[in-house]
């Protein structure tokens, strides 16, 4: 009966000790001894380091920086680790803690292993059918080699411009020019150019011209200011033949600016706030002047304003979008603005609005998604004379998933309306 008596209470000391481990001094950070260690610095390690940061996303170089100052997390880290190599497509990066500068810190070391990186990359950035345009694509195989970038790319687009480009485009770029800060690009493009009707009725009334080739050089730096903050810089070389008896080839030169601020907050692949929105804003500011001084047959300035906000909760997504736009002077065919495409007025036909252009453009619009339903509204103004300033209103639904998507639009007015539907990826 004693031997009993004693065998119980060593069994409930036992699960006491178990059920309670704080009564005897321990702690939960005892438990997990690198809890209480602060990530003093975060790095990428291995061959071609530099290169690999500057092809990381912004999204995922923002996650990066903001676990400087935080506690060591290790499920966390591994989560980064597998983000990065699902980007730069390597057979593996691991994650090794080193002992910081600072008391109770710690260094946080990504190794890349680049093992069979892939050669080439073949994406398809458009394939969209739009009941008033016909068919626009475009496809690009992509390489990398020693931190440069060669893409080459085939485009038909009937839907981006006034006209109809089709043909070839050819692009360098360096993301990491001594630092990675600096940049480095030079794009080459050449088309041939096809006019729907209603703009070659147009014509014989405008002072603009129509062109049957075109051939474009844009060689430009980017600047990184300070996160998410950049500034691309250059010049743009345009010549093209126009449509005319002699075939006369005229010039459009002028230097080219764009101030870019590209913020996002949250993240869907962070699994410690994985019920926080993930928000995300996209604006810029774009000048094109052409001047005399470069050799420009044309005389203008080109000022663009362009945001996009984009808030994405759960299966909600709400994305609002802003366009306003200014040209002095007489800009080319290929640089004046366009509504009633894919991405804007979507309900109406961009003839029908202005088959040559305008040289002023206000626009905004709102979509909504709920999982795979979309609905979306567009209002906006297309004009080169006040007195012909008017604004045009149109409403759509459809399927989105990603970016493919299925939609009919319909021009907001009184009377009879013609739906307009395109389906397709347009990135």
């Amino acid at each position: 009966m004693q031997k009993l008596s004693l065998l119980a209470v060593t069994v409930a000391v036992g699960a006491t000790l178990i059920a309670k481990p704080g009564d005897q001094g321990s702690s939960v950070e005892s438990t997990n001894v690198n809890a209480r260690y602060t990530v003093e610095s975060v790095s990428l390690a291995g061959s071609s380091s530099s290169a690999w940061k500057s092809r990381i996303s912004t999204s995922l170089r923002s996650d990066l920086d903001r676990v400087i100052g935080e506690k060591l997390d290790h499920p966390y880290l591994e989560q980064l680790a597998a983000r990065m190599k699902r980007e730069l497509r390597v057979s593996n990066v691991a994650v090794r803690v080193t002992k910081g500068n600072a008391p109770d810190s710690v260094s946080v070391i990504f190794e890349v292993t680049p093992g069979h990186e892939q050669k080439f990359d073949i994406d398809v950035a458009k394939f969209l059918y739009h009941s008033d345009e016909g068919w626009s694509g475009e496809a690009d195989i992509t390489t990398r080699a020693a931190g440069n970038t060669f893409r080459f790319g085939v485009v038909s687009d009937s839907d981006s411009l006034v006209e109809r480009f089709s043909g070839v485009r050819a692009k360098f770029e360096r993301a990491s020019l001594g630092t990675n800060r600096l940049g480095l690009s030079f794009e080459f493009d050449t088309f041939h150019n096809q006019w729907n009707p209603a703009s070659a009725a147009a014509q014989p009334e405008s002072p603009l011209d129509l062109y049957n080739d075109r051939q474009d050089y844009s060689p430009q730096l980017t600047l990184v200011l300070a996160q998410p903050l950049d500034w691309h810089f250059g010049v743009h070389f345009s010549r093209f033949r126009l449509s005319t008896p002699a075939s006369r080839t005229e010039s459009s030169n002028g230097v080219v600016s764009t101030l870019r601020y590209h913020p996002r907050w949250g993240s869907a692949d962070d699994p410690r706030h994985p019920d926080d929105p993930e928000q995300e804003l996209d604006a810029s500011y774009s000048l094109e002047s052409a001047t005399r001084e470069l050799g420009s047959d044309s005389v203008y300035t080109r000022h663009q304003i362009r945001a996009r906000y984009r808030l994405h909760h759960l299966h909600n997504l709400v994305e609002i979008g802003f366009l306003a736009g200014k040209i002095t002077g007489v800009a080319p065919l290929f640089n004046r603005f366009v509504l009633g495409n894919s991405s804007t007025l979507r309900g109406w036909n961009k003839y029908e609005l202005d088959p040559l252009g305008g040289s002023r453009v206000m626009h905004g619009s709102i979509d909504y998604n709920y999982r795979f339903v979309q609905v979306f509204y567009d209002a906006g103004a297309i004009w080169d004379r006040r007195q012909d300033r008017g604004p045009k209103q149109s409403a759509g639904v459809g399927l989105r998933k990603d970016n493919f998507q299925l939609a009919v639009a319909f021009p907001l007015r009184a009377g009879r309306c013609e739906p307009v539907f395109f389906a397709g990826m347009n990135f």
